[in-house]
């Protein structure tokens, strides 16, 4: 397991908690802190999964409104506690976290609700956030470590793109266009 899945497991275990304790927000550096000694007292990177874990309790208005908007037939408090806050995850780093690009957190979303969510869990968070990603767009983002451009910069293919447009000639004008000039 790779140590941001790793982390974004922890988180989700975290939000899960916090949610289903009242969300007090004083506690979630405790339940953190647990939940890495529970689940993997090894790892000693927690950055990324406070940043996570804090950018969705400060978003989380704006993230619930998403969740109920595309997911309008489940209302918030019927969705459960796994998949509600494995939403929360996959849309703040789909939306508000600009390090992560678009397709690794729909993915890693799925993969968390395969594994903690229920049979449909997969499909269902799939289809939110697919539906979210085809509203917002591909947003600037920079790529994670592994990735191959920084913000603002086009990829190779992107600009081998735009060069093959420059040298295509310019198309002619219908003939109905013409006699009209």
């Amino acid at each position: 397991m790779s140590n941001r899945h790793l982390a974004r497991t922890i988180a989700m275990q975290t939000l899960f908690e916090w949610d289903y304790k009242g969300k007090k927000e004083n506690s979630l550096d405790e339940i953190i802190n647990y939940n890495f000694l529970a689940f993997a007292p090894e790892y000693n990177d927690h950055s990324f999964t406070e940043k996570v874990v804090k950018g969705v309790v400060a978003n989380q208005k704006e993230i619930d409104k998403k969740i109920t908007k595309y997911a309008p037939e489940w209302p918030l408090d019927q969705i459960t506690n796994v998949d509600r806050n494995i939403l929360r995850i996959g849309i703040y780093e789909l939306v508000f976290d600009l390090d992560i690009p678009s397709k690794v957190a729909i993915n890693e979303a799925i993969e968390v609700a395969k594994t903690f969510g229920g049979e449909a869990s997969g499909k269902f968070v799939n289809g939110v956030l697919g539906s979210i990603y085809k509203d917002v767009g591909n947003l600037e983002k920079t790529e994670d470590k592994e990735g191959k451009k920084e913000k603002g910069e086009k990829s190779k293919n992107q600009k081998s793109k735009i060069e093959d447009k420059k040298k295509e000639p310019e198309k002619e004008e219908a003939p109905a266009e013409k006699k009209e000039k």
